[in-house]
């Protein structure tokens, strides 16, 4: 599995914004001189992100953006959701097969249809991963990088 520049993008931008020491909107300049990635590029990222409610945009001459909601609140699974949609990572294509009746499930959770076990565990793995994402936000990773900066400060 791999997640496109755009995820890549779009956290950073998210971290930028939050870590934007005018604690108010940073233009589309800034944000793609700061990513080194294309106004236009950057500018159809933060759309996505400003149509689902994580940012903001803030009209006029010194607009740009900033979140929507505290950063603390805005999840690394919110993130990916938006920009590379919420497709289920894994679906078994071997239904009708042989090897797949050996490992099928009676009785499983979608009525008429029996769960692989190899599905069951790539379902797991899927699980596992979305609580992984949604346990880290944009303020879990600014919270680390501002206490390896303190650590690294008082080796000095």
């Amino acid at each position: 599995m791999q997640f496109s520049k755009s995820t890549d993008y779009a956290m950073h931008a998210l971290i930028h914004l939050a870590h934007s020491e005018r604690r108010h909107n940073v233009g589309i300049k800034e944000l793609s001189a700061t990513l080194g990635v294309s106004e236009s590029y950057l500018s159809k990222i933060m759309s996505k992100l400003r149509q689902d409610g994580i940012v903001r945009a803030v009209p006029g001459v010194n607009g740009g953006y900033e979140l929507a909601r505290p950063a603390e609140q805005i999840t690394f699974l919110d993130v990916i959701q938006v920009i590379e949609g919420r497709q289920q990572l894994f679906e078994c294509s071997n239904s009708n097969s042989r090897q797949h009746g050996m490992l099928a499930e009676e009785g499983a959770a979608r009525p008429g249809k029996s769960e692989c076990l190899v599905e069951k565990v790539m379902d797991g793995a899927e699980r596992h991963l979305h609580q992984y994402l949604r346990d880290h936000t944009i303020q879990s990773v600014l919270d680390e990088a501002f206490k390896r900066c303190g650590h690294e400060a008082n080796k000095k």
